[in-house]
């Protein structure tokens, strides 16, 4: 019988060295260098080009399907079942705030610390390092296991649109890309986009706004800048509201065409909105009430009124709670407004069944009635996902947790969405454990050595448990 602590404690070496060439490689999607070579751009095809030579180095099958989505894989090849792991190599942008090179990782106390590091490199190559241990055993497998690495996860998804459209639905899996136990439910996710025309009427002009960087991030950086009829008075207001917000922090600046207003929020992942500081929509919020007008005055009203301070829906009039799969968020992710310039503002939700989304675009179109805006989906409309607790994916995975950690743990509904639900039968699973910081997609993101080490056991385990006892 193996023991999986034993071994990847005897590979740690090995795993950290491939881990931090992950980590070195900046894989944000980049539109404006993406080729039909690079179709996401050339630092996630680079990052999945790393990823395939290190499994072919150790003896895996590999295959890259157009640099945007590959594999690695063992068992027998012509088992009728398989079981997938679908990891992803691309990254949020890094943003502000670090206290280090966000693609040098750094390990310090205990921590590793990189862009990627818990989202999703680093549990990813923890999987990956379970699955390495396993084919080294020379275990009997039933089942073909593949390693599916994505490149575009924290976007549109079009790796995998391009996997599923060449390849066949795995029998059963799941995607390291989210916390312990067992993820067996995820909320649906659904973007809009309101847009507004770049018009400005009032004796104040919003010259431009800029906040957010990705849908799926909350904002931590909004940047305006104002002509205003009197300077010293709209700064004396901004320092007024800063002290009376003392959750986010701002400055200003004075420019030959207005004031610049900077306001600093705390930038979270968009799964969870609740838990961080709009930076954007406190911008807005500052700058409601002063004399704008045109689509500026609708964009600020919309932005720094109705949807401040509401991430789940409330004042919209579509706020929903169930009972198995919680409540609906919202996230305002990115927003632009430029004078003379269409500008919009992106919002992320997350839902639980029970949502008709028909009323959440009705709620969208109410609020921005009279504002000279249109809403418009974007992207990807992901319905809730879930898979029943007496799956034999849900309980192998969550006895092989209780068994290696001690605990009792349950299947939990996540907000966040994972490669897990593209499977009929497929959940999230880790890396992060009960207690754990959860840094994904935020400044200084790190993820512990020592839970590293424990995921990568507890993958070993499950995936041969689930590639040896094939129906």
């Amino acid at each position: 019988m193996t023991d999986w602590k034993a071994e990847i404690a005897s590979r740690q070496d090995d795993f950290l060295n491939d881990l931090q060439t992950m980590l070195r490689v900046e894989s944000v999607r980049d539109d404006s260098l993406a080729t039909a070579d690079a179709p996401v751009g050339p630092g996630p095809k680079a990052a999945l080009e790393t990823f395939l030579k290190i499994a072919a180095d150790a003896g895996f099958r590999t295959k890259n399907i157009d640099n945007i989505v590959g594999y690695a894989e063992i068992g027998p090849e012509d088992a009728e079942e398989s079981v997938a792991v679908l990891a992803h190599v691309d990254v949020m942008p890094a943003g502000e705030g670090w206290e280090t090179n966000p693609f040098e990782p750094v390990i310090k106390d205990g921590k590793l610390i990189a862009r990627g590091a818990s989202d999703d490199k680093g549990p990813g190559m923890a999987a990956f390092y379970g699955m390495k241990i396993l084919k080294e055993s020379g275990a009997p497998l039933k089942r073909r296991v593949r390693f599916i690495v994505g490149t575009d996860e924290e976007n549109d998804w079009k790796d995998m649109d391009r996997y599923f459209e060449v390849e066949p639905q795995p029998t059963i899996g799941f995607s390291p890309d989210a916390e312990f136990p067992v993820i067996n439910g995820e909320k649906g996710n659904v973007t809009y986009e309101i847009k507004f025309k770049g018009t400005n009427e009032g004796t104040y002009t919003l010259k431009s706004f800029e906040s957010g960087l990705r849908p799926n991030m909350v904002p931590g950086k909004a940047v305006a800048v104002v002509a205003a009829p009197d300077a010293s008075a709209m700064i004396e207001a901004f320092n007024e509201y800063l002290a009376a917000n003392t959750k986010i922090t701002g400055s200003f600046d004075a420019l030959p065409d207005g004031i610049e207003f900077t306001i600093n929020g705390h930038q979270v992942h968009g799964a969870t909105p609740e838990v961080g500081e709009n930076a954007g929509t406190y911008l807005a919020n500052f700058l409601k009430d002063f004399d704008f007008g045109g689509t500026a005055k609708g964009y600020l009203t919309f932005l720094g009124g109705i949807a401040h301070d509401d991430a789940k829906g409330k004042k919209l009039g579509f706020d929903y709670i169930d009972d198995i799969m919680g409540y609906l968020t919202m996230n305002i992710g990115i927003q632009r407004f430029d004078d003379g310039r269409d500008g919009f503002i992106n919002l992320n939700l997350r839902y639980p069944k029970g949502v008709d989304v028909t009323n959440i675009e009705k709620g969208f179109n109410d609020a921005i009635e009279g504002f000279d805006a249109v809403v418009e989906i974007q992207g990807h409309h992901m319905e809730p996902h879930f898979v029943p607790e007496d799956d034999e994916i849900v309980k192998t995975l969550i006895d092989v947790y209780n068994k290696q950690t001690g605990l009792d743990g349950k299947p939990e509904v996540v907000g966040g969405g994972t490669y897990g639900r593209l499977m009929d039968r497929g959940v999230a699973f880790g890396a992060l454990f009960p207690g754990d910081t959860d840094t994904m997609h935020q400044a200084n993101e790190f993820m512990t050595i020592e839970s590293l080490t424990k995921a990568a056991a507890i993958y070993g385990e499950a995936i041969e448990r689930l590639a040896t006892q094939a129906n």
